[in-house]
């Protein structure tokens, strides 16, 4: 009976062994180095540095050890250290002879001067954990941040491990995540797998070398690295133009869909938000900012697009036939009904045609062109009109999110004929067109983002169609094949004639050339634009400046869209930051040329919109 008992336990019975190999067998979790962000030349724009937890094993610790050389190389207190290491041990969470974290996020400096000395202080060990750098210090509302992972997201652990899933590929205490941004869109990619490395210990929990020569180690392996569609230097130029300016700017690739760029001010330096000591005092900080410094204005901030919507309003237009690209339509200074001034307008010649008309931002021609879209079935039935034209909109990009790969985006604002009918004008036995007539001029209760209005002059450009804007060209894993976008299935084309859009087109050409932004003209580029100026009733309450175009003509290579808060007129300030930021990303040397150029550069870059509306 014992010789069987013996042979069960040593040969068919694995219960004991695994017992004996809990006891005698450490693991220790490796972790991966966070995959790196490129910009779409292959310049890093995110980095890994270094940072060390040190561990300790309470067992382990020699009594004698030197206490003050201890925390005077740490810089922590004698009382700070006996709190650190004395922990509760009827917590399931610790254990005299299981690591714990005794420091966390100690410099690679301070680091430096303890490690000479680590072999004096038995029980403590290093490990090593990477947090993001980012070498040009630029776009933090695009690239985002990591953060430690919350309660909520550690549940997620638990909720796996039930279900079987492998506990190393899910978060534990102090992990880090992607908190916003990129960092936050692309986390399962950037994030990569831990691998854990399994020792031999003594009786008293000592390490005493490699289990099974390392060969039933897990490595590590390291996150996905990401290829963006940005341009850094046309991105970091974009900055440098909107500085001391609250607003954003969008720049799209229009045959692609491709993000050239994404601005967002006022920002702030990303390195201040990396893991470390005085982070949290640093978000605070960005937090209480009255200016929103946290806030991305690229696609959260829901704008009115003011004239920027005209273009639309007239190919909707020319496409239901209710104008012809001749159409003529007078204006004295604005729109009047029976001799009463209902819209104002600035003076200028007679408008006899929709180019003229764009060209010159005619307020009364638009009015009066909207109302005939609302009024086509008859001037009784407003809702079906609106509704109609509503689905262009729909079309157009407008009122839903555009899909792109990022965080947050918000869906703008077109009003239905159900709002004004339900809400607006309850009261009412009916609307009438010209009770909405501001939505014509691109305001009243229309909003759209930054994005979808450098989108609207990406598919004005390409003559009807659109590419979903999208930020990451390729994936590369270290483990796998890289997984490359191909975005032209997401190609959206629109049901309208694109001979209406050459009319268009004409009439944003003529802006730029002899309308209302002279100052985004640019001697040997065409440029097609067109300005807006938004009401505005906060703050001091100045109008904001508006501009969207795109660059060449014919194939254009960049759409743009520039909002600038506070601006004023279209053309005093995001008209020629839009040109400045087509003339650097179409030049081959990225340079701008001309001497009235580099003037308007100068001016742009110096302009301070900011100090006189901080509290």
């Amino acid at each position: 009976m014992l010789i069987f008992k013996a042979a069960q336990l040593q040969l068919w019975d694995s219960s004991f062994r695994t017992k004996a190999d809990a006891a005698t067998i450490g693991e220790y979790v490796m972790y991966p180095s966070r995959g790196l962000i490129y910009d779409r030349n292959d310049s890093l724009l995110v980095n890994n540095d270094y940072i060390y937890d040190l561990m300790v094993t309470y067992n382990q610790v020699d009594p004698e050890m030197d206490t003050v050389k201890f925390c005077n190389l740490l810089g922590i207190t004698k009382t700070e250290f006996t709190k650190r290491l004395n922990k509760n041990w009827r917590d399931v969470r610790y254990s005299k002879s299981v690591p714990y974290v005794f420091l966390d996020k100690i410099s690679v400096e301070t680091y430096a001067r303890f490690q000479e000395t680590l072999y004096e202080f038995p029980g403590f060990f290093p490990q090593v954990r990477n947090v993001r750098g980012y070498p040009h210090a630029t776009s933090p509302h695009l690239l985002g941040y990591i953060r430690e992972v919350n309660r909520k997201e550690l549940q997620i652990k638990e909720l796996d491990e039930k279900k079987g899933n492998d506990s190393l590929q899910v978060y534990a205490l102090g992990d880090y995540i992607g908190a916003s941004g990129l960092e936050k869109q692309y986390e399962e990619h950037l994030r990569g797998k831990k691998g854990l490395r399994l020792v031999l210990k003594d009786n008293m929990g000592r390490e005493v070398g490699d289990y099974n020569d390392r060969n039933s180690d897990i490595p590590a392996v390291s996150g996905s690295n990401l290829h963006t569609t940005i341009d850094l230097r046309l991105q970091k130029y974009g900055e440098r133009l909107m500085s001391n300016k609250i607003g954003s700017i969008v720049a799209i690739e229009p045959e692609t869909g491709e993000i050239l760029a994404m601005v967002s001010t006022p920002t702030y330096d990303p390195n201040e938000l990396t893991i470390n000591k005085d982070r949290g005092r640093t978000y605070a900080k960005l937090q209480k900012d009255s200016l929103n410094p946290l806030f991305n204005r690229s696609l959260m901030a829901q704008y009115p697009p003011g004239s920027l919507f005209k273009p639309l309003v007239a190919l909707v237009a020319l496409e239901d036939t209710l104008i012809t690209p001749k159409t003529t339509i007078s204006c004295q200074g604005g729109y009047y009904v029976n001799g009463q001034k209902l819209t104002g307008c600035h003076y200028h010649e007679t408008c006899t045609s929709v180019a003229s008309a764009i060209q010159h931002s005619c307020n009364a021609y638009f009015v009066n062109v909207f109302r005939r879209i609302v009024d086509q079935a008859g001037a009784q039935q407003p809702s079906l009109g609106l509704d109609h034209f509503n689905g262009y909109l729909e079309d157009f990009g407008l009122g839903h999110k555009l899909g792109i790969d990022f965080p947050g985006e918000q869906v703008g604002n077109y009003p239905s004929s159900q709002y004004f009918s339900e809400k607006v004008y309850a009261n009412e036995s009916n609307w009438k067109s010209i009770w909405i007539r501001s939505l014509g001029i691109g305001q009243g209760e229309l909003l759209m983002t930054n994005l979808q209005m450098a989108n609207m002059a990406a598919l004005i450009g390409n003559r009807g169609f659109y590419v979903k804007p999208h930020l990451v060209k390729r994936i590369v894993p270290e483990d796998k094949p890289a997984i490359v976008f191909d975005n032209s299935a997401e190609r959206v084309e629109l049901e309208i004639n694109k001979t209406h859009f050459e009319t268009v087109i004409d009439g944003m050409a003529r802006v730029v050339t002899s309308g209302t932004a002279t100052s985004a003209y640019i001697p040997d580029i065409v440029v097609c634009g067109k300005t807006g100026t938004a009401e505005n009733n906060q703050r001091d309450g100045k109008d904001h400046s508006i501009f969207f175009a795109f660059a060449p003509k014919d194939k254009p290579k960049i759409a743009i869209a520039v909002y600038v808060e506070n601006g004023t007129w279209g053309g005093t300030y995001a008209a020629p930051i839009a040109s400045l930021m087509i003339e650097k990303y179409l030049r081959e040397n990225g340079e701008i040329v001309s001497p009235n150029r580099k003037w308007w550069e100068k001016r742009m870059v110096e302009a301070d919109l900011i100090s006189t509306i901080r509290p």
